[in-house]
């Protein structure tokens, strides 16, 4: 009789082994065995750690190693055939979390620990998840009557189901579309650009160039296009996917999606006993309120209107008098942007490429984290893996590996768009006493080589590989032994984004980048002309950025705020009443932005994606200690490590920044290094 691979125990996934037809009757099996094992951990009352926490850890470490693979999976290699069996899973998972989360019994016995005099005598991080584990069972509803949890129950599967829905839409939105362009209409942009389009076109065995909505594809047409038609059409397809508007109009509507998504949440809040989802979403954070979150943003907008209201001013007269647009329409502003920068500090994206071949940023950014944290990479080829351009790496410390992570860097068919760090392995200790060994899925969509050249990244594209990398330094780094407050796990929403924001720092200085930066073809540094115009352009419309990072965090704040049950419409009218009050950039009323919102209708960020601004206030002042200290400085590299990075979710966020800081965070590095210069 052939086993299941899901069933078995690996220690990397067995990526060539999962087919879809597999996946549903490993997820039964599991979910069936562990609400058994989980009902006799009850019975057996033995309320202690080692005999109800540390066994129900395995139970569901045991669950998140056959579905971590799977949810990766249909996330980066996704087809029909995995999208069936992956949805037919997401209602059952839900209805096991459900259930979980609303066992009396098991809350009664997390109770009873929580009571016993054991819990003094366990560590800190074992006490933090005792507590958070108490906290999600009210967030749960464990102490609601019968109908109300069953209802309860409804409202998180159908969630899941939602959320799943809106992704997908997204994904086949951006695929559905493709524009096959003769050369002569592409004047203006690089020659890697040209070459992405082409191999885009060879892909599908078609002459000429193909422009897709990925990425890779889009950016440079709206950064680079002379062919202004071009661009508008480009814009217009890209701002419409998965809505009522462009040129798929109504085929993958999330207009009925999203407001169901608001309006259960709504209840399921209401439920748990909170006035609104924002207030549900704050149990776990770091902001005490969403008045707190309200008047943060509000105060960062009073900063930033004006001083973006003025960069936009001198967008329209430079468009005006240097490229002849009389008024800039929404898909003129980055083209206009990059003449503007190319004009005030002779610089491009396309000059910087040359200098970050793909494997030599990667081989950077190694660098810089072995000088910080003192550790070191081996590429271990023999790890299994789902796609040829994927690559493994483990982590090493005093010749002994403590770590591992997964490298996707590029863009592809079937693969989601953005960015992300994602859990393949927590490190938790395992029943016979042993560590199991954190590993990363580390995840972006660059574009691909071409031929037999490297891929030559763009600056920004630097950034957001040290970004996401930040992430896995949070995950992998982690000295906890206890997988709910191992890693990111634990952490507070708002403040998990400090580690990979503060890597981000390392790609503007000489310092960094004399370890990331090399030319393609000599190897020469970046040079130090070129350097000082990169970091003079640094804050470049950084006023106009920071506005728009504020409308997404003021709607969705306000949509889970403000909103019970609303349509479309109101939802399309908030975000038009947030625009009206913070953004600088035309409009257009066929926008559906929010029809693409992935972070707040298909992540983790409803009412919570105010998040990258907090935490960046955090990054801030963290960067400012090795200002002060030294960029390289190992002393404070280590107390960052040890403070932040090895903490996990073990203390409260703001406990653990005082202990590195020394004092509470401020708001003034945020502003200096942003380039924000209007009082508030």
């Amino acid at each position: 009789m052939s086993t299941n691979p899901l069933l078995e125990s690996h220690v990397l996934p067995p990526f060539e082994a999962i087919t879809p037809d597999i996946i549903e009757p490993a997820v039964d099996e599991l979910l069936a065995r562990n609400r058994e094992a989980i009902d006799r951990l009850v019975e057996a009352g033995d309320y202690t750690w080692q005999g109800l926490a540390a066994p129900l850890e395995a139970i569901n470490d045991q669950l998140s190693q056959a579905w971590s693979p799977v949810s990766h999976l249909n996330a980066t290699m996704n087809s029909q055939a995995l999208r069936e069996a992956y949805q037919a899973c997401l209602p059952k998972l839900s209805a096991y979390g459900t259930w979980l989360g609303q066992h009396e019994g098991l809350f009664k016995a997390f109770q009873t620990l929580a009571d016993s005099d054991e819990y003094q005598k366990l560590d800190q991080g074992q006490r933090k998840s005792i507590d958070n584990t108490l906290r999600d069972f009210r967030l749960a509803g464990v102490d609601l009557p019968p109908e109300k949890k069953a209802r309860f129950g409804d409202i998180q599967a159908r969630l899941s189901t939602l959320s799943n829905t809106f992704s997908n839409n997204v994904l086949d939105a951006t695929q559905a579309w493709h524009l096959d362009v003769p050369r002569e209409r592409l004047g203006g942009l690089p020659q890697s650009a040209l070459e992405t389009l082409a191999a885009n076109a060879e892909a599908k065995g078609v002459e000429g160039y193909r422009v897709t909505l990925d990425f890779p594809s889009f950016f440079p047409i709206m950064s680079h296009a002379d062919d202004r038609a071009l661009r508008e059409e480009v814009y217009t397809a890209f701002v419409t996917r998965a809505s009522d508007q462009g040129p798929n109009a109504g085929e993958f509507d999330n207009s009925d999606v999203m407001a169901e998504i608001v309006t259960l949440r709504q209840e399921l809040a209401a439920l748990a006993g909170f006035e609104t989802y924002a207030d549900y979403s704050m149990t776990t954070k770091m902001a005490e309120s969403p008045d707190q979150v309200l008047d943060f943003l509000q105060d960062l907008a009073g900063r930033a209107v004006p001083q973006a209201t003025e960069e936009f001013k001198s967008l329209s007269d430079f468009a005006r008098e240097e490229l002849g647009i009389e008024t800039l329409a929404p898909w003129d502003t980055g083209y206009a942007s990059e003449k503007l920068r190319e004009a005030r500090y002779a610089i491009s994206q396309e000059e910087l490429r040359p200098y970050f071949p793909a494997p030599g940023a990667v081989d950077g950014l190694f660098r810089v984290i072995g000088k910080l944290f003192n550790v070191s990479f081996q590429e271990n080829t023999q790890a299994p893996r789902w796609h040829s351009d994927v690559r493994y790496f483990d982590i090493l410390e005093n010749d002994s590996v403590i770590a591992g992570f997964y490298l996707d860097l590029y863009a592809r068919e079937g693969k989601r768009g953005g960015a992300w760090m994602d859990e393949c392995r927590v490190r938790r200790e395992r029943e016979d006493g042993d560590i199991q060994l954190p590993v990363a899925y580390l995840t972006c969509n660059f574009t691909r080589p071409v031929g037999d050249r490297p891929a030559l990244l763009t600056h920004d594209e630097v950034l957001t590989l040290f970004h996401e990398f930040g992430h896995g330094l949070h995950h992998m780094l982690t000295r906890q032994r206890v997988a709910d407050i191992s890693g990111i796990n634990g952490v507070a929403w708002d403040a998990v984004e400090l580690p990979s924001q503060f890597m981000e720092n390392y790609c503007w200085v000489r310092e960094g980048l004399d370890l990331i930066a090399a030319h393609v073809d000599t190897g020469a540094p970046l040079p130090d002309d070129l350097l000082e115009r990169l970091q003079a352009a640094r804050n470049f419309q950084s006023a106009m950025t920071m506005v728009r990072q504020l409308e997404f965090s003021l709607f969705d704040l306000r949509l889970h705020r403000e909103h019970q049950s609303p349509g479309a419409g109101d939802i399309q009218s908030l975000l038009d009443d947030v625009r009206h009050q913070v953004s600088v950039v035309p409009r257009v009323e066929f926008n559906r932005f929010q029809h693409g919102f992935s972070h707040i209708f298909a992540g983790g960020y409803a009412a919570g994606y105010y998040s990258y601004k907090w935490a960046e206030v955090l990054s801030a002042d963290a960067w400012s200690a090795f200002e002060d200290a030294g960029v390289f400085d190992q002393t404070t590299g280590m107390r960052f490590r040890t403070s932040i990075l090895e903490q996990g979710g073990a203390r409260d966020a703001a406990v653990l920044f005082q202990e590195f800081r020394g004092r509470e965070p401020s708001i003034e590095p945020l502003l200096r290094h942003s380039g924000i210069h209007q009082a508030a």
